[in-house]
This record gives C-alpha cells, sequence and structure tokens, in this order.
C-alpha cells in the first residue's frame, strides 16, 4: 500500500496516513480533484447562492405586502369615485361655463402630455401599473422636491391609470396637507386619487448625524435599511430614486431582479473624481475646495483615499444596475458617466444612454411678473443680486472680495454700483456665518455699497429682480443652479462661476452671443461685474437670457421626463408578458 501511494503523489497527498485506508485509485482520481477545486467551485456556487437568496427574499416581500397592493388599488378606485363626485357637484353648481376651482387646476396642467405611441406599437396610455417614488424628505420643499413632484405630475399625464406611490418619511404631514403644500409652494396641481404615501420609520439611519465618523459609508448603509423599509411597505411595479441613493437602487436588483424595472434622477454625484482628486496635496483646487481638500497625504490621508477608492467602486456597482438614468445636468452627467458608465455598459452593452433631464423652473412665473422691455430698462438699477442661501459653498466672502476690488478700480460702471445679498437662514450656523460676513463688508471698507437681506419673501425677491441688473453666482461645481436660471428669466445679466452646470448648461451663448460672463477669481469677477454693468445694449442681453431660460421650462421637463418614463414602463410591460 506504501509503495502505491507513493507512487501516486505521497508529497500532493503528506497527510494521507490520518485517512481511513481506503483503496489507492479511489483516492488518486476522487479525493484529490474534491480537494483541490472546492475552492474554484465555492467561487462557481456563490454568485448562484446569491442570487437565489435575493429571489428568495424578493419572493418575501412580495407575499408580505401584496395584502397592502389590493388595499392601494381598492383606495385609489374608492377615491376616484368620490373625486369625479365630487367635480360633478361642483361643476353643477357653479355658474354656467364656470368651473370648479379644483377641477380646473387638474385639468389645466394636462398641456405636456406626450402619449403617442412610437413605431406602430399600440398606445400604453392605459398601463395601470404602481410607480413607487423614493423621496424619504419629500416635503422639504426645494428644488429636489420640485423635481418630485413635476414628475409624479408628468408621469400622471401620461399614465391617468398608473398608480404613484411615494416612500416617505414625513410621519406629520398627513396626505391632504402635503399635496396643498406642493400647489401653494411650487404651484403645481396633483391629481389626488391615484397618489399615496408610505411612511418610513427608519429614515434616522440616512441623516448624516447619525453617522459622525465614515458618514459617506454609513448614509449609504442607512439607505439600504429605508429601502428595505419601504420594499416591506409595497414593492411597486416600477421603482425610481429621486434622491440620490444608489444603494437603494442595488437592493431593488437583487431582490427582483428585471421584474422591477429601476430609474436614477441624479442631482449630484455622492462622490465624485472631483472629490477623490481634491485628496491631493497641491491639487488645483485643492486649497479652498472642501473640508477634506488636500488631506491625501501621511498615513491618515492614505487611508482615506482608500475608503474614497473603495467607496467609489461600490457606488458605481450599484449606480450601474439602475435601467434608466437621468441627471440634472450636463456636469453630473459627465461623473455619473465617469463612475457608472464603464460597468453599466458592460453589463449592458445595449442600456439605455445616461440622459440630461433639466429640472423644472418656474421660468412662465417670472416671465409674467418680471418685464423685460425697452420701458423697463429705465427702472433697471446698477444693482448686483446674489440670491443664495447663507452656505459655506456659496462663497460669499469670493462676491464681497471680488466687489470691493471692482470698486476700487474706479470705472465708471462701478459708481454707484451696489451688491445686495438676499438668502435663507436655516439655523445658527448660518446666523453666524451671516455675522462673519458682516465683519468682512466692514474690513473691506464697503459697508455702505452692500445690503443684507435675510429670509426674504418671494414678493420681495421679485421686487429685486426687477430691480437688479445684475445677477451673481459664485459657487463652485454647483451641479446645476436653479437661481441662475432665475436671474435669467428675469432679463438679468449673470456673472456666474467658471464651472459646473451654471458654466455647462446655463449661461451659454444664444445665436453666437452671449448671455453673461464666467469667472474663477476675485479678479475676474470684479472684471465680470465691470462688463455686465458696461454693456451697450443690455436690453438685447437680457433678452437672449431669458430666450436662454426657455430651455428650463416645466414643459420641457415633463417632456424629457416622459421620453425616460417611456423605457421603464415598457421594460416592465416587456417582463409582464415573459
Amino acid at each position: 500500500m506504501a509503495d502505491t501511494c507513493a507512487g501516486n503523489g505521497a508529497a500532493t497527498c503528506s497527510n494521507q496516513q490520518s485517512l481511513p485506508i481506503l483503496n489507492s485509485r479511489f483516492l488518486s482520481h476522487t479525493a484529490l480533484p474534491v480537494l483541490c477545486f472546492t475552492p474554484i467551485a465555492a467561487l462557481i456556487l456563490f454568485p448562484l447562492f446569491w442570487r437565489a437568496l435575493g429571489s428568495l427574499l424578493g419572493w418575501y416581500l412580495r407575499k408580505k405586502t401584496d395584502g397592502r397592493r389590493c388595499h392601494i388599488l381598492e383606495l385609489v378606485e374608492a377615491d376616484e369615485k368620490k373625486y369625479n363626485e365630487s367635480r360633478r357637484t361642483s361643476t353643477s353648481s357653479s355658474t354656467s361655463g364656470g368651473e370648479s376651482a379644483e377641477d380646473g387646476g387638474w385639468e389645466k396642467v394636462d398641456a405636456y402630455t406626450t402619449g403617442a405611441a412610437r413605431n406602430g406599437d399600440v398606445s400604453d396610455d392605459n398601463w395601470d401599473g404602481i410607480v413607487g417614488f423614493f423621496h424619504p424628505f419629500c416635503n422639504a420643499g426645494g428644488g429636489g422636491e420640485r423635481v418630485l413632484w413635476a414628475a409624479v405630475r408628468a408621469t400622471q399625464q401620461r399614465w391617468p391609470k398608473a398608480k404613484c406611490v411615494i416612500y416617505t418619511g414625513d410621519h406629520g404631514v398627513s396626505k391632504d396637507a402635503m399635496l396643498a403644500r406642493v400647489k401653494n409652494r411650487f404651484n403645481i396641481h396633483l391629481h389626488p386619487p391615484t397618489i399615496n404615501f408610505l411612511y418610513l420609520s427608519t429614515r434616522h439611519w440616512v441623516l448624516a448625524s447619525t453617522w459622525p465618523r465614515f458618514t459617506l459609508a454609513g448614509q449609504s448603509l442607512g439607505s439600504l435599511i429605508l429601502a428595505w423599509d419601504a420594499f416591506s411597505l409595497l414593492v411597486p411595479d416600477i421603482f425610481i430614486d429621486t434622491m440620490g441613493y444608489a444603494f437603494a437602487l442595488g437592493l431593488s436588483k437583487f431582490l427582483f431582479g428585471a421584474s422591477v424595472p429601476t430609474g436614477a434622477y441624479v442631482h449630484y454625484p455622492t462622490i465624485s473624481t472631483d472629490m477623490l482628486d481634491s485628496l491631493e496635496p497641491g491639487a488645483p483646487e485643492a486649497p479652498a475646495r472642501g473640508v477634506n481638500a488636500g488631506q491625501g497625504a501621511g498615513v491618515r490621508g492614505k487611508v482615506k483615499k482608500a475608503y474614497w477608492r473603495l467607496f467609489a467602486a461600490a457606488y458605481s456597482r450599484v449606480g450601474a444596475s439602475a435601467d434608466v438614468v437621468m441627471t440634472n445636468s450636463t456636469w453630473t452627467q459627465g461623473h455619473i458617466r465617469r463612475l457608472w458608465g464603464p460597468l453599466r455598459n458592460a453589463k449592458k452593452p445595449a442600456a439605455h444612454p445616461i440622459a440630461v433631464v433639466y429640472p423644472p423652473v418656474a421660468v412662465r412665473e417670472l416671465e409674467h411678473e418680471v418685464e423685460v422691455t425697452p420701458a423697463s430698462e429705465a427702472r433697471r438699477e446698477k444693482v448686483l443680486l446674489y440670491i443664495a442661501q447663507f452656505r459655506p459653498e456659496k462663497d460669499h466672502e469670493l462676491i464681497l472680495q471680488a466687489f470691493a476690488e471692482f470698486l476700487k478700480s474706479g470705472a465708471d460702471a462701478a459708481k454707484d454700483a451696489r451688491l445686495v445679498l438676499v438668502g435663507s437662514v436655516r439655523d445658527d450656523q448660518d446666523s453666524k456665518r451671516v455675522y462673519q460676513l458682516r465683519l468682512l463688508v466692514n474690513e473691506l471698507q464697503i459697508r455702505d455699497k452692500v445690503e443684507f437681506h435675510l429670509d426674504a419673501s418671494w414678493p420681495e425677491i421679485l421686487d429685486w429682480l426687477r430691480r437688479a441688473s445684475v445677477g451673481v453666482n459664485g459657487m463652485w461645481n454647483e451641479h446645476f443652479g436653479i437661481g441662475v436660471v432665475e436671474y435669467q428669466a428675469a432679463g438679468l445679466v449673470a456673472v456666474v462661476h467658471d464651472s459646473g452646470g451654471p458654466k455647462m448648461d446655463i449661461v451659454v451663448d444664444i445665436d453666437g452671443e452671449p448671455t453673461g460672463f464666467h469667472a474663477s477669481t476675485a479678479s475676474e469677477f470684479a472684471e465680470g461685474f465691470g462688463k455686465a454693468l458696461s454693456l451697450p445694449d443690455p436690453y438685447a442681453v437680457r433678452q437672449r437670457a431669458r430666450q436662454s431660460a426657455k430651455r428650463f421650462t416645466e414643459e420641457e421637463f415633463a417632456r424629457r421626463w416622459t421620453e425616460q418614463m417611456e423605457k421603464l414602463v415598457a421594460a416592465k410591460r416587456g417582463t409582464t408578458k415573459a
């Protein structure tokens, strides 16, 4: 036996003495392959096990939420009947030719509907599935929320029978109160019967305060907990993240695969190549760009760099799983393409291109409220207007320094010029920042030329938009810049930072002629102020600026959103038929 064992590779089986006495031929041909190829088998079997685990959990969630799905469908049907009855009652009680306020609000917003079938296909206007919008802070009232509600409205108009479910953590707000706020804050009229809110109980897991260390990874882990919470309430037919929680999209794919098409509307990449580059000591943008700028040196810096790169890889993987990806600007699109694009194209060679869908801006309202005519030029003052929250990234210091330099230049354009800072103050930190800005104004000796207007009302803001001549934006790499679009819609000549959305999408030439100016340093901004206030024909530039703003209307957003949503509906219909 010993000779036989030696002849079959004793060096490989050095512990044969501890094995039971077996036929040497069986040992050499059976035991050794099993021992040697177990790691390979594990590598092969683990992905199968992982997919099976996801499918099992997805099946469990579907079974768990089937009852709620039926309840929502019944609730929508009952609410639709009540709504139609109230419309008939209101219409019959109104004067001849009149119209109820409730009815008119909904009927007047259907001008954006596309609704046509493509390539000879049967129109899918009657699609009646459930679209889940993942937006845990839907009552915040900011630009991201305007996008959410405009998207819901466009979806309702295109597919009147579809049900829109909003996953939110705003427990203290009822459906009626939420929709009333949407109407008052954004002037967006929605169809109440087909909207439902599902209230999440785990929103605190995505708050930065919950993760004082490793905040990026912590909040992403928190978004997984939050997404599981959402799917435990209801598994939708289509799942759309409108807040930037890419890991929620990855979880959806893990649980439901292609049966639940996923869409992402990305306002800002959670991590970007700019962030990674900013860690490098002496990087061009490092001196004043972010709290971690230039901190990539030393052991701690290398650990942070490795952590960020590992997170970027995970973020890219989950983001690449989305079926449809929309970004709010060309700048964001570029970053998402670099991060998600390679994996996305490798997984899905025929993947839909990452599309730019500009956020909706109240351009029509500003066109109505602010006159831009030769007659209105006489009412314009030499006011440079900066509307922005008093947050560090808005870089008010840069604008104050530039304005001081502009005044000291002695140029004719600087005579009688004023800088007006309008913005909201959220907390004590913002209040302290305003105090520090006032101190800087005194140090620069421009106190009588600068005005602060805190928490101004909308009528006050409109008044300044009518009076001012120049709109200013000093934020570096702002992902879009709704405020800059508002400047243009009001006819202001914009002087903005030479980066991000304001540079790439908004303040661009129209018919080969400028609509504003770009700058990066205090000296460049000062020069831009001089040019903007010395234009030989400012009215012509104001007209071009207003024309430029038309690209960002609510109608244009609805058109682009519907184009992308149609891809998700088609994907869902395909999986249903299969």
